[in-house]
């Protein structure tokens, strides 16, 4: 049985109540909190169980939803991935994703990211995925790059975080280069 939510190190699956734990560590280190979003003050372990708990209850949608990076072997978590502004007139949408500091370089971010186009390219007949990333993520910026993915434009000055302002640049991926790049590998998968 070959499953589409598997990739070579990872796989996605949705939010489970114990995961509460690995997440709210994740937390500790701001750093890694500012690049992906913003930073917020300390949460307690009641409220992250809490917060775990709902999510793990919570129905998914098909096109926006948030799962969890888990390795593949062990099903430790280690990050998160989303899909947001999804727009199906134009085929378009957005994703985010976080891996928690000690699960850097590791190849979980680009199995992650690989396993969720191919959902939305071919099961989901999306067109284009887009992420913005911040200018001083730069460990982000080259994955991106390095996954194939083209920068098309940079808001600047457009976010403030840690006493400086920071770009957002703006990468897309398309179908075709999608394809392209991994078609021999995702797109034909044997019945």
């Amino acid at each position: 049985m070959t499953s589409a939510w598997v990739g070579e190190r990872v796989r996605l699956r949705a939010r489970e109540p114990e995961d509460w734990e690995a997440f709210h560590a994740f937390e500790e280190d701001s750093d890694a909190v500012r690049n992906g979003w913003r930073l917020h003050p300390p949460t307690s372990a009641a409220y992250a169980k809490k917060q775990s708990t709902e999510q793990a209850e919570e129905q998914l949608d098909l096109d926006e939803f948030s799962l969890v990076i888990a390795t593949r072997d062990g099903d430790v978590p280690v990050g998160s991935i989303n899909t947001h502004q999804v727009d199906r007139d134009h085929g378009t949408f957005l994703y985010g994703i976080a891996i928690g500091t000690p699960h850097h370089r590791k190849g979980y971010a680009s199995d992650a990211i690989v396993l969720l186009l191919r959902y939305m390219f071919f099961e989901r007949r999306f067109q284009k995925a887009e992420a913005w990333v911040y200018s001083s993520n730069e460990p982000s910026l080259a994955l991106h790059r390095r996954l194939g993915f083209v920068e098309e434009g940079r808001r600047r000055r457009s976010r403030y975080a840690n006493g400086r302002y920071d770009d957002e640049v703006l990468f897309g991926m398309t179908i075709e280069e999608f394809t392209e790049r991994y078609g021999a590998r995702f797109a034909e998968r044997p019945a």
